[in-house]
């Protein structure tokens, strides 16, 4: 058996260097900052959370998985339902769970001063994708662990989950022009570049919409869908207010931008 931890790091490469080729040969918005800078900075803080969370979370999602399937926890688990069910139901109810989360850390002021570092990049795209906090990661890996057990979850479905999620937030992260014919039809299920873009902007009411990672329902359900930006998506402003100045985008600074006002 594959071991999961190398199926998503592998993934997570792959869709990396291909979002990067796409964005590359067809942009869709003029970068501001320069590109070396950000990637170094935005991936060296992926490594970080890499080695951050495999010190300080030894209960990952797949091995809460396994444990309410050796115990017979959990939802999916008291249920004698077809696996393909199974994993299609567990990765609606965690993507659900994941839209929620997010709302919440832009309601609640302490947790929105942990992932406005994500916002504050001033361009968007692939890399921003991966920018987040390592405090940010790991409260979002016990609400999977919590989410996971209650689920009854089966380990296959955490695995396609999780890929799914890293390779939605790189696709809807990447600066790269989607035919906006396929747009229009892609968004009405899965969250696409110019969708997401609206979230990066610097407008608040933009900022505060459009929380899907991977399904758009959960925006359209939840009445937190904006349809485009009032700027237009090559003129919209990317990133908050604070934080603006070229220094920011350093990995010392993003670390410490949660405990920072200015």
């Amino acid at each position: 058996m594959i071991n999961p931890d190398v199926l998503r790091l592998t993934c997570f490469v792959v869709i990396l260097l291909l979002c990067a080729v796409w964005e590359t040969r067809t942009p869709r918005k003029a970068l501001t900052q320069n590109r070396w800078f950000r990637w170094t900075n935005n991936l060296g803080l992926v490594g970080l959370n890499g080695l951050t969370m495999a010190l300080l979370s030894p209960i990952a999602a797949v091995e809460a998985a396994l444990f309410a399937s050796r115990s017979g926890f959990g939802l999916f688990n008291w249920y004698e339902l077809p696996l393909p069910v199974v994993v299609i139901g567990c990765v609606v109810l965690l993507d659900l769970t994941i839209y929620l989360q997010h709302l919440v850390f832009h309601r609640v002021p302490i947790l929105w001063r942990l992932h406005r570092m994500h916002h504050s990049d001033q361009d968007i795209d692939v890399t921003t994708g991966a920018r987040f906090h390592p405090v940010e990661i790991w409260l979002s890996i016990w609400v999977k662990v919590a989410v996971v057990t209650l689920l009854g979850a089966p380990a296959i479905a955490v695995v396609v989950f999780e890929i799914i999620l890293n390779g939605s937030a790189m696709f809807n992260h990447s600066n790269a022009k989607l035919p906006l014919s396929m747009d229009k039809v892609l968004r009405k299920l899965i969250v696409t570049p110019d969708m997401h873009r609206v979230h990066h902007s610097i407008i608040e009411r933009e900022t505060h919409s459009n929380f899907g990672f991977f399904l758009s329902v959960w925006d359209t359900f939840f009445s937190t869908y904006r349809a485009q930006p009032e700027k237009g998506h090559h003129d919209v402003e990317i990133g908050i207010d604070k934080f603006r100045l070229p220094e920011e985008q350093r990995l010392d600074k993003m670390l410490t931008q949660p405990f920072r006002q200015k």
